[in-house]
């Protein structure tokens, strides 16, 4: 019998949570959704367009991914490199119409960008103004041809528009909308004098958004720049983590600093993320991998970043046959513009226990997290 009355007092605690949502939580909500350089799925990538659709379809956060223009602006951008040259001129990759543009033929450029050789134009090498005038264009047309429909319609955000946005939205709908911005190639930046903590630390300080209580999260591939953060700010910051290899600032260190990857998840590695982080943004499958084409076992990463006050963010959970375990396409399979069933894929990862995840359709991962605590609601109701 107290069993049972117990079951109660703490299936309607529970409850009284979901019921009163982000009212009776601190932000952000858990499970949080996060939408990955916005409704990407739906819009060509850091856009105003395709975060206001991220919000729009539930979102709790938009991630820009942070690049530095000539003059010391803070722009959302993939990469630096705008559009990406092939061996023979073809084009490989573009987030803007730069290559139709005939007055900045000449800017055209191979730099080494961490280790690799690339050719096209950078964000680096144009002002705020000129950077302006060009398109924002579908980064891979061949996996979502609908997105090409709006190409040459969006400009390139700065931090400050996307922040702006963030704060209409969040006064317009009660929900807080939060930022998620990535450093990216800090060390690259740093070593050409356009270093990018100083110019996020100002626009942050300039929004009141510096301190620990803010709607954002700071998130870098690297160690080295977060570190630096953390002495100057008590803002949010995450590590993320690859599938393999080695942070770049490790790399530039040489002989001096031979970790990898792996090295930050193991127990001890925890232990020192902990020291500047609050959380970790693993590649999904360090989570759950996958076994017989499908979300498997769940590892102990997990539970490993909790036991050191770190929260677990995953990245990146996509609609599409294209980026999907093979279990989970849907027909016909090879079509990889066809949506599989990201739903489940969610799931299996709400299962392990993550606090949040990057998805690049807000609406599926939103449908996936309400299904999820329904269900979990009716699990937790006492049994007579």
């Amino acid at each position: 019998m107290k069993r049972i009355a117990l079951r109660a007092v703490t299936a309607a605690a529970l409850l009284t949570t979901w019921a009163l949502g982000a009212v009776a939580q601190a932000w952000p909500p858990t499970p949080t959704v996060i939408a990955h350089r916005g409704a990407s799925a739906l819009r060509p990538e850091h856009t105003l367009a395709a975060y206001q659709k991220a919000i729009d379809d539930g979102a709790d956060i938009i991630e820009p991914d942070l690049v530095i223009t000539k003059d010391g602006v803070l722009v959302a951008r993939h990469e630096n490199a705008i559009a990406i040259l092939n061996a023979d001129g073809s084009v490989k990759e573009a987030t803007t119409d730069v290559v139709d543009r005939p007055e900045f033929a000449g800017r055209k450029t191979t730099k080494t960008i961490d280790g690799q050789a690339i050719t096209g134009w950078f964000t680096e090498d144009f002002t705020l103004a000129e950077l302006k005038t060009l398109r924002a264009r579908e980064r891979i047309p061949a996996q979502r041809p609908a997105n090409v429909a709006y190409n040459g319609q969006f400009e390139v955000p700065t931090l400050q528009e996307v922040i702006d946005l963030a704060k209409a939205q969040s006064a317009k709908t009660g929900r807080t909308i939060g930022i998620y911005p990535e450093t990216k190639h800090p060390t690259y930046f740093q070593s050409i004098g356009l270093p990018l903590e100083a110019p996020l630390l100002a626009v942050l300080e300039k929004n009141g958004w510096n301190h620990k209580d803010a709607p954002v999260f700071v998130q870098s591939f690297e160690v080295s720049n977060l570190q630096a953060i953390r002495k100057l700010s008590s803002v949010r910051l995450v590590q993320l983590v690859a599938p393999s290899g080695r942070p770049y600032d490790f790399v530039a260190q040489g002989a001096a600093n031979t970790r990898a990857y792996a090295d930050l998840i193991t127990p001890e590695g925890l232990k020192q993320v902990a020291t500047y982080a609050n959380a970790i943004g693993p590649f999904k499958t360090l989570v759950v991998p996958v076994k017989d084409g499908v979300p498997g076992e769940s590892t102990p990463l997990v539970a490993r970043a909790r036991a050191e006050g770190l929260g677990v963010h995953i990245w990146t959970l996509r609609p599409e046959n294209a980026f999907l375990p093979a279990g989970l396409k849907k027909a016909p399979a090879t079509d990889g513009t066809v949506r599989g069933d990201s739903v489940a894929e969610i799931t299996a990862y709400l299962r392990a226990g993550i606090d949040g995840f990057f998805t690049d359709d807000p609406a599926v991962g939103r449908a996936a997290v309400s299904a999820f605590t329904s269900a979990s609601k009716v699990s937790l109701l006492p049994k007579p």
